[in-house]
């Protein structure tokens, strides 16, 4: 039996999401659809396109981000530590687009096993678990690499346990302690994970439903129906 084609509105609207996240300001420190996205489309849309055109709009979107602080903040981010920063949050994307192809298969089983309602919601809780703990790893890998490459040198990251434990925990003097950027992770990553998977499972539902509809024979007029049968051969 040939799978139901993959929905790709939830994709679309994930990444207007994510574009609109990621203006300065608007949200909290860390406060971001990128990691529900990745995880997600790992999980729920693996074709090449579907990975192509998120990564495209995310480096769309960080270009424009750095030429904002460029010129709007008078930040330099074309320097070596601040293009380093940015490759250590890529490399902690390809991380949780990793876990999300780990957790497809389990996911589209709940999804086809369950029926209805019952497969939407079991396929999202699933993914949610998985889109929190892709957020987990993510803050884990990313403020690793800070603490071991400490590309903006800062004084507090000793080469050491206690240095990697400041990096996890408070972070450096100045600015908010990394902690609650922790906290910023896991919320936008349980929350729109939730979003993305729940619009996937309910889409790839209706979706399947469809197909189905489409692929009955109809029954001939003046047939009689297989209900009908024995009636008649009573008769």
């Amino acid at each position: 039996m040939n799978r139901p084609r993959e929905p790709w509105w939830p994709l679309v609207v994930m990444l207007g999401l994510f574009a609109i996240t990621r203006w300065p300001g608007l949200m909290p420190p860390s406060f971001s659809a990128a990691y529900a996205l990745v995880f997600c489309v790992g999980a729920c849309l693996p074709a090449p396109r579907a990975l192509g055109w998120t990564v495209a709009v995310m480096v769309v979107t960080d270009l424009t981000l750095c030429l904002y602080y460029q010129f709007a903040r008078d930040v330099d981010c074309f320097t070596g530590p601040g293009l380093l920063y940015i490759g250590l949050n890529y490399a902690g994307y390809a991380v949780l687009y990793g876990l999300g192809r780990g957790a497809r298969p389990a996911a589209v089983r709940l999804l086809e096993r369950y029926r209805r309602l019952a497969g939407v919601m079991a396929s999202t809780l699933f993914l949610l678990g998985g889109g929190l703990l892709g957020a987990i790893v993510f803050y884990v890998v990313t403020n690793t690499a800070s603490w071991l490459l400490n590309p903006f040198h800062n004084p507090e990251y000793t080469r050491d346990l206690a240095g990697w434990f400041t990096a996890l925990t408070l972070g450096t003097k100045g600015h908010p302690p990394t902690w609650e950027f922790f906290r910023n992770t896991l919320l936008s990553g349980g929350l729109f994970s939730a979003l993305f998977a729940g619009s996937w499972a309910a889409a790839t539902r209706q979706e399947s439903a469809r197909e189905k509809e489409s692929t009955e024979p109809e029954e001939a007029p003046g047939e009689p129906s297989e209900a009908a049968a024995p009636e008649e051969a009573r008769v």
